[in-house]
């Protein structure tokens, strides 16, 4: 194993900061990213950058080249759920979750991408879910931000293959972090609307399965292996098993019955 420049971002808490921690540990000279200046001292280097922010996305890949001179892998983690019906989730409020979840990872790989080109070898690692393959109800907007996500990935993987580039896609399930508080609710879903009784069920249902969720140190551990394989899956996908065997199992089932498992399961 030889060590390489990775920048990971989202990374001062959850996932981001497990794998940080982990890879640093392995012997990685890692970057991660903060939105606000970081305040902790980190085993990793911890850099203000906003994935929102064209200028801030510079800014922090520049300084890493500036030290390094290469970066080997990017790791996008930076993401967020809201949650609430379709209906009760606007236009302002789906944007918001897509300009980090989408558009954030887009940023990224617009700016190192020339990098990557230039150096002809590179890994680009976007973290999407489980929620991308299966759609998690009144969790909408994070569903489809993942499954854009998922098109995104797969398309780029196929564009800069010939530059010696590789784009994995990681689809975790539940996973015990910081998500599950950090989630926000969308304006309507708390005031009164029809959709109340269920979505306070859906939701809880989802708080339990994550709070019961696997440890994120096994994320860290592929993400380990996947940047020192020299030819990576297109997909990985990581946590409870139940969850990875309902992707499964949608291929073999009538639509109507897996949906009807899929409402059972989050009490909808």
């Amino acid at each position: 194993m030889s060590s390489k420049v990775i920048l990971i971002t989202g990374s001062s808490s959850g996932i981001g900061q497990v794998c940080a921690e982990y890879l640093s540990q392995r012997g990685h000279r890692v970057y991660g990213t903060s939105r606000k200046t970081p305040q902790k001292e980190t085993p990793y280097e911890l850099i203000n950058m906003d994935v929102n922010d064209d200028a801030s996305v510079k800014r922090g890949i520049s300084y890493i080249m500036e030290k390094e001179g290469l970066l080997d892998v990017v790791i996008n983690n930076a993401g967020f759920g809201i949650a609430g019906a379709v209906e009760d989730t606007s236009i302002e409020e789906m944007k918001f979750q897509f300009e980090t979840n989408f558009f954030g990872v887009l940023r990224v790989c617009n700016e190192v991408l020339p990098l990557m080109r230039t150096q002809q070898f590179g890994y680009i690692i976007n973290i999407g879910s489980i929620a991308g393959l299966i759609g998690v109800p009144f969790q909408g907007a994070y569903s489809a931000s993942k499954s854009a996500l998922k098109g995104l990935t797969e398309v780029m993987r196929m564009e800069v293959k010939p530059f010696g580039i590789h784009t994995v896609l990681i689809e975790p399930g539940d996973f015990n972090t910081g998500f599950t508080e950090n989630r926000i609710l969308t304006k309507s879903s708390q005031s009164n609307s029809p959709y109340s009784k269920r979505f306070k069920s859906g939701l809880q249902s989802s708080e339990e399965d994550e709070l019961k969720g696997s440890d994120p140190k096994k994320i860290a551990e592929l993400l380990d292996y996947i940047i020192n394989h020299p030819s990576p899956r297109p997909q990985y996908r990581v946590g409870p098993i139940l969850e990875r065997f309902a992707v499964h199992l949608r291929k073999y089932i009538p639509s109507k019955l897996f949906e009807k498992i899929i409402m059972k399961n989050y009490n909808v």
